[in-house]
């Protein structure tokens, strides 16, 4: 009798799985000749979603309610040729289009252009060239999509839609210069010869008060690295209107009225900056998108060419030259969060004579023993903790309390639909196209296989030797050390969003052991504090997140008083 219910449970299961299950689903996507009468090379991303607000394309994330996406790449698509997106495609959340449940859903097809590249080390490569968006697939000038159209999916049948792009992204209008804040571009030599074709730099530059009365004036620099500025951010001569809609909600500060506060900060900012009190410097957020990410992490890589030499021989020298900077080491600093944090502490260590001090927020991972919640040396895979009877997904998002939002392998996952070869412009694969060797087909080495987490050892070490900070400081403090101690300042939360605490507590622990000479270094952690945690113990984390570019001026102050070289100029830019 046990048995035979066993028999019928498993027969009953089997029935209610081919009720819900679908037939043979597919999509064709195509676009008409009006949008191109040439054939395009690129990504072909369909999403479903249950709600057309907003659109499908803008509801892909790593949140447990994103719409679901998959991904095909395409070579020189002609006008009305279709592609079928089908039960073969990659998918995420689910793997593929017989995992959909059926019901009603809205579809919207994206064209993500790739250009074809021919670098300098004889490689031909095709990837999204940033088109002054910051390499947003969504809104990436030029870029293909349909309109949203709602769809049902019938249980058991054959069904096949059809999803014709015809929409384009319109082009975006440059920044324009105001009474502070000033915009430079220039042609990168380097990066042009690299990437064989003409590559640019920007920045967003803000000018202290008095600078066109002082012209005799020159001025310290501060560097404020982060991911894309479209201008520059959290400067504003107006304040917030007294009406303004306060409706808004952050889930992530449990606030209302997020919006308001952030135009109020910006306004305060101002008013700081024209204040007779406030020290006379320049403030610079750089513009290095890419064809990889929506910025180069400011340091020279095998796969995006050398940003690092570019920014700081070609870009710097020209901002300093424009806007009168001081135009020597002692007078420059560099400040960041997250990823910013990364390239504020790289920067110090690859251009330690360069630099004065670097103050590193919430860095991404700075030693990758801690990659993360992994030791990129010594486990085997990235997704899963495994043991002799049992493999342990890797938390890759949590909260303050320890929640956990994705796995490591959900969002590397995601990442592979929206591109293979690190084409995705996301976080995994930047770092990946940054720190990796070139691989034989001109695309960066996998550091682990993007569908199982396996790690390839081989290029753990390359990444071990050429961007591991706490690596290369180890191994280089004899010659580094000199030329960076008192200049290390590193702050992160101890319930960072993506764990980046983990390798600043290994970086913590070396620099209070070095000797001859002593680091005279700074690292502090926010209790419970999330991402974007850069120091201020005294305010809320959705406050301190707005004040990078006041929050170390005393900090600098002090250190341009005791290092500054004799005879050095230190009082025509006080007024």
């Amino acid at each position: 009798m046990k048995y035979a219910l066993l028999i019928f449970s498993g027969l009953l299961a089997q029935v209610l799985y081919a009720q819900s299950s679908v037939g043979p689903v597919s999509f064709s996507v195509s676009f008409p000749v009006s949008k191109s009468k040439v054939p395009l090379d690129g990504r072909v991303l369909l999403i479903l979603a249950k709600t057309n607000k907003p659109e499908p394309r803008e509801q892909v994330s790593d949140a447990v309610e994103t719409a679901q996406l998959f991904g095909l790449d395409v070579n020189e698509l002609q006008s009305g040729q279709k592609v079928v997106v089908d039960g073969t495609s990659f998918g995420y959340p689910k793997r593929s289009l017989t995992d959909i449940t059926p019901g009603d859903y809205y579809v919207q097809a994206v064209l993500h252009k790739y250009e074809t590249f021919k670098r300098k080390d004889g490689h031909t490569v095709k990837l999204p060239m940033d088109r002054g968006e910051g390499q947003n697939w969504r809104t990436a000038p030029g870029n293909l999509y349909s309109k949203p159209q709602k769809i049902r999916i019938n249980t058991g049948s054959r069904q096949s839609f059809s999803v014709v792009m015809d929409q384009e992204n319109p082009p975006l209008d440059a920044p324009k210069d105001t009474k502070f804040i000033k915009h430079i571009k220039i042609q990168s030599k380097r990066l042009t010869e690299f990437w064989g074709r003409p590559m640019y730099l920007g920045a967003h530059v803000l000018i202290p008060a008095g600078f066109d009365e002082h012209p005799e004036a020159h001025y310290p620099i501060c560097i404020n690295h982060g991911h894309f500025p479209s201008d520059f951010d959290g400067f504003s001569e107006t304040p917030p209107p007294a009406n303004m809609d306060t409706t808004d909600y952050v889930e992530r500060f449990k606030i209302h009225g997020y919006k308001k506060i952030v135009a109020q900060e910006a306004y305060d900012f101002y008013k700081k900056w024209t204040s007779k009190t406030f020290p006379r410097m320049l403030i610079v957020e750089i513009q290095h998108a890419n064809p990889y990410y929506d910025d180069s992490y400011a340091v020279n890589s095998e796969n995006l060419g050398p940003y690092g030499d570019a920014i700081m021989y070609e870009l710097l020298p020209e901002i300093e030259k424009r806007f009168r900077g001081i135009g020597k080491g002692w007078a420059r600093f560099t400040y960041g969060g997250s990823t910013g944090g990364w390239e504020a502490l790289a920067a110090q260590v690859f251009y330690p004579d360069e630099f004065n001090g670097c103050f590193a927020a919430c860095p991404d991972p700075i030693a990758f023993d801690a990659y993360t919640v992994f030791n990129l040396y010594k486990d085997k895979n990235a997704y899963y903790a495994e043991g002799p009877f049992r493999r342990t997904p890797r938390p890759g998002q949590r909260n303050y309390l320890g929640q956990v939002k994705v796995t490591v392998e959900e969002t590397n996952h995601r990442e592979l639909a929206l591109g293979t070869h690190s084409r995705s412009g996301d976080q995994f694969d930047i770092w990946e196209a940054v720190y990796s060797p070139v691989g034989p087909d001109g695309y960066p080495k996998r550091i682990w296989d993007k569908l199982t987490g396996a790690i390839d050892p081989t290029v753990a070490n390359y990444w071990k030797d050429h961007y591991d900070l706490l690596h290369i400081l180890r191994r280089d403090w004899k010659t580094l050390g000199p030329k960076v101690t008192g200049k290390i300042h590193i702050y992160c939360g101890d319930m960072d969003n993506y764990y980046l605490n983990n390798a600043v507590y290994l970086m913590e622990d070396f620099l209070k052991s070095t000797k001859n000479p002593s680091a005279v270094s700074e690292v502090a952690y926010g209790d419970r504090a999330e991402h974007c945690w850069n120091g201020d113990p005294t305010q809320p984390n959705y406050i301190s997140r707005l004040r990078y570019n006041t929050l170390y001026i005393d900090k600098i102050l002090k250190r341009i008083d005791e290092s500054a070289p004799k005879g050095a100029d230190v009082k025509s830019w006080r007024y």
